[in-house]
């Protein structure tokens, strides 16, 4: 008899939190058998990840008990992929990502690039405190379809809307899509600086991700995340 769709998300959660690999991939499988849609499980594992980095911002975790979770997540994940719809030959976009410069708090950087790339982008990373005109040049070089911003700082939060700016000035708009996040960015903030996308969460971005990518055809795009 197949368990509620709650207690396994929240079961995958824990999985992450308590650092247990082989419950983790156990419990993906699970979800998928009790058909589960793949990426509500993506999200339980990032829940789990998201209270990963609370337990490290509060001193109870440190650099060690986050690499473990990280591959928990990972092992978790690796199970889900197969699931997560057909891909063609061709990736199914690229994205530049980083954090804003002014910030270098990285981890839900790194756990966004991480589901993202399980979802079928190629993703360049950009590492933290980013240059601003570095998200515009270096999407230029890769040919993005995607740019990824972040930040956990309100004082970095107008980098953002100067990348944007940026890309007006340069006539270079129109070729793409903005998606922001972080702790300090809402959706609000995000219609106010005329970005297209916003997500609370890694989950949440590849969801964004792929909406903006739907037209990836006719158009190029960028997301700041």
């Amino acid at each position: 008899m197949h368990r509620l769709k709650s207690e396994v998300l929240d079961d995958l959660a824990h999985a992450v939190v308590e650092m247990e690999e082989n419950k983790a991939v156990e419990l993906a499988r699970e979800a998928m058998e009790c058909g589960i849609d793949p990426y509500a499980a993506m999200d339980g594992l990032s829940k789990g990840m998201e209270m990963v980095v609370k337990k490290y911002e509060s001193g109870e975790y440190f650099i060690p008990e986050l690499i473990v979770c990280s591959d928990t997540l990972y092992a978790g994940l690796k199970i889900l992929k197969p699931h997560l719809g057909s891909r063609s030959a061709k990736s199914l976009g690229r994205a530049v990502i980083g954090v804003v410069e002014g910030d270098i708090h990285d981890i839900g950087k790194n756990l966004v690039k991480l589901m993202l790339e399980f979802s079928g982008l190629e993703i360049y990373d950009l590492g933290r405190d980013v240059p601003l005109r570095t998200f515009l040049e270096e999407s230029g070089k890769v040919g993005a379809h995607l740019i990824c911003m972040s930040t956990l700082m309100t004082t970095s939060m107008s980098g953002m809307e100067e990348v944007i700016a940026m890309l007006g000035a340069e006539g270079v708009r129109e070729r793409y899509k903005v998606m922001i996040g972080g702790g300090p960015i809402s959706q609000k903030y995000a219609d106010r600086i005329g970005a297209e996308g916003y997500a609370p969460n890694a989950a949440a971005a590849v969801k964004k991700a792929k909406e903006l990518l739907v037209v990836r055809n006719t158009r190029r795009y960028e997301i700041a995340y």
